[in-house]
């Protein structure tokens, strides 16, 4: 094995010691190591972590999370292996968040209608889809957590939902409300019904009664919004799933806005709800959408109305 193939291990270690999952990041990195192995390459040097990081079928946010990989573990090396070169910061500077899509009650109704008329009639994709957008649209789970769920997360008489692990290593309970809790329980009974015995731990199932797969998901997510007019063809820019999460956190802050909540104090709230690792993400929403900086403009001007 190589000094960098020896290192890596105690590397992801070390990592996973300071509370990082490091999956994506292990995957890379042993990657990067079979490329230097197959170059005969035992420093890390700027020109070759370009090489590994910027190759062509992959996109270039995905470029600068890979060369993020190589630049931990070159500055992990660089103690011991003084020649290692770490590759600079600002090659692939951050692009502009993508302005999220606002879905109406309306765009959401229609795709869930849509979803109802999935192919086969007889077959339980139809409501597997329609369960699956209906809980991101009240929720604001994200993709990975609902597909995620297993049977024994979903509490349906308490109407919670369990999150394990999220995307910042946290857990927390998801609340729903009564009508989910009521669609949700006849899916597993339409689920269980169908795949007897059961096939997958996981509470949403593909058509052979096994996890439900994200490329699976979004292939019928994007064949819906051409559907139903959100989106005209498979090359343009469109909807995404992770917008329903959006969605419910502008909806959110907008009730409290207009019921004269105080908002201030009650972000934290939202921001645990939607596992969010730090408040400012939930801030983002103020500048994402007008309405909701409309609406706290106008609770500023009222405030300083009543101090002059």
């Amino acid at each position: 094995m190589s000094a960098l193939g020896t290192a890596l291990p105690a590397y992801l270690d070390l990592r996973r010691g300071l509370g990082y999952k490091a999956r994506q990041q292990e995957k890379n990195l042993h990657d990067f190591v079979r490329f230097m192995t197959r170059r005969r390459a035992t420093v890390i040097t700027r020109k070759l972590a370009l090489k590994w990081a910027m190759q062509p079928q992959y996109s270039h946010s995905t470029w600068r999370h890979r060369l993020i990989d190589i630049r931990g573990f070159a500055r992990y090396l660089l103690s011991m292996e003084p020649r290692t070169e770490v590759p600079p910061t600002d090659l692939f500077p951050l692009r502009p968040r993508p302005t999220p899509h606002l879905y109406t009650g309306k765009e959401i109704t229609k795709l869930l209608k849509a979803a109802l008329n999935l192919q086969p009639p007889d077959s339980l994709r139809r409501f597997t889809y329609y369960c699956l957008l209906g809980l991101l649209a009240v929720s604001g789970l994200r993709i990975s957590e609902a597909l995620g769920l297993r049977r024994e997360d979903v509490d349906m008489e308490q109407g919670v939902l369990t999150i394990h692990g999220t995307k910042f290593g946290k857990s927390r309970l998801v609340p729903v409300h009564r009508t989910t809790q009521c669609v949700l329980t006849r899916y597993a009974q339409r689920r269980d019904k169908q795949f007897q015995p059961q096939r997958s731990p996981y509470f949403f199932v593909g058509t052979g009664g096994d996890r439900l797969r994200p490329r699976s998901v979004r292939k019928v997510f994007h064949w819906l919004l051409r559907q139903t007019g959100l989106r005209e063809t498979e090359n343009q820019p469109g909807p995404r799933l992770h917008d329903f999460r959006h969605h419910v956190a502008v909806y959110t802050l907008l009730g409290w806005y207009r019921s004269g909540r105080n908002v201030e104090s009650l972000l934290p709230v939202l921001a645990t709800y939607l596992g969010h690792s730090s408040i400012r993400d939930t801030y983002w929403y103020l500048s994402a959408c007008p309405e909701l900086m409309g609406q706290a403009v106008l609770r500023l001007e009222k405030h300083w109305e009543r101090q002059s």
